[in-house]
């Protein structure tokens, strides 16, 4: 089903249909220039061929926007077809291609809960948990009279992810960590 939106109404992991074909928003951003017509900047990604496109529109425009099913789902596990995962409710399964989980799969572990959008039941994005607890398994040592309102050092997380942490922070101590941009919020109190 498709319903017309304002071009400027576009957010990430919407789904529009362009000359007949459906895309996927990887980002949207609206630009208002002093003079002149305010638009639109869209990157997405076909759903068909996982070809990126950028497209600009009039932030007045009309664009076509589709109705996708956004529904919890369960990470089950990784293969040669792609990732699995379970809806909870119904036990049905469902493969995720590796273009759309993408730059997401280090925060993917086996049982994580996550949203799941399909369109004519097939996967167009997944949308992580904002925030995961995770454990360093590498930064360099706490040093004894560094105080906390110094600068960050880097760390390695379990799921292979670097980032900056506090310099009270020792290998072993688990912290959470918010998946869009993999940054250091608080010691985790798991």
């Amino acid at each position: 089903m498709l319903v017309k939106v304002i071009a400027s109404s576009l957010r990430k992991g919407n789904v529009v249909e362009v000359n007949d074909q459906l895309y996927v928003v990887l980002t949207a951003q609206n630009f208002h220039p002093g003079k002149g017509t305010p638009v639109t900047q869209v990157d997405m990604r076909r759903i068909s061929d996982g070809t990126k496109v950028s497209e600009r529109w009039r932030t007045t425009e009309q664009v076509e926007r589709a109705i996708v099913d956004d529904r919890e789902y369960t990470f089950l596990y990784e293969d040669g077809e792609g990732f699995h995962f379970m809806n909870p409710e119904n036990y049905e399964q469902i493969v995720v291609t590796e273009d759309v989980v993408g730059d997401q799969k280090p925060y993917l572990k086996e049982s994580t809960n996550l949203m799941v959008s399909t369109y004519n039941g097939v996967a167009i994005s997944i949308e992580l948990p904002q925030r995961v607890s995770l454990e360093v398994v590498e930064t360099e040592p706490v040093v004894k009279g560094q105080t906390a309102a110094s600068s960050y050092k880097p760390a390695i997380l379990e799921n292979g992810v670097k980032t900056m942490v506090p310099p009270h922070i020792a290998v072993g101590t688990r912290v959470v960590v918010m998946t869009a941009d993999n940054s250091y919020v608080e010691r985790a109190k798991d």
